[in-house]
């Protein structure tokens, strides 16, 4: 049987590269898109991304949290929390609204309290790293200590510079190349 990696590759490869026209949330022109969602919420799918990013974090140290802005970070940390449970690894999910609420305790970070805690901000795809970074805003704002960011796919488009120069680790567990789009 081939690895969790392996497998994941096969299915994004297979059924959430579509090739065509695309505007990403960035703005940015792109002759293909991953839709990663189609995965990451797939009972075939969803246990491979939680066994592959805790993979990638697991040299990460004295982690209690991992999440990032609503949706694309919501499938991908749940799917850690739950495939960290099946190895042992207390881990929390969170959820980073993109604006705080209007109403009840008006929080923009939903879950278990963060404050003091190191957080990995999870996010499926990455293009520019803002999504990241409004996410780490958020987070830092609730008192949340960011320990890095972790990505699924990396767009090779500028996100790892920008989360980089902003001072933070990223970490990125596929790139186009492993998709055969490079």
């Amino acid at each position: 049987m081939s690895s969790a990696r392996d497998q994941l590759i096969e299915y994004i490869t297979a059924e959430a590269v579509f090739h065509g026209d695309f505007t990403l949330t960035s703005g940015r022109k792109a002759s293909f898109y991953v839709d990663l969602r189609t995965l990451s919420l797939d009972h075939r799918v969803a246990p491979l991304i939680g066994e592959v990013m805790l993979d990638l974090i697991a040299d990460v140290p004295d982690v209690a949290a991992v999440g990032g802005l609503t949706m694309g970070a919501d499938p991908i940390a749940t799917s850690i929390l739950h495939q960290g449970v099946l190895r042992g690894r207390v881990l929390d999910a969170l959820v980073v609204r993109k604006e705080p609420k209007d109403h009840g305790r008006g929080r923009q970070v939903e879950g278990p309290d963060v404050a003091g805690k190191r957080v990995i901000v999870v996010e499926d795809t990455s293009t520019t790293g803002g999504s990241p970074l409004k996410a780490i805003e958020a987070l830092e704002k609730a008192g949340a200590e960011i320990a890095a960011v972790a990505v699924v796919i990396d767009r090779s488009t500028g996100a790892r510079e920008v989360i980089e120069a902003a001072g933070y680790p990223y970490l990125a567990a596929l790139d186009l190349a492993d998709l055969g789009l490079a």
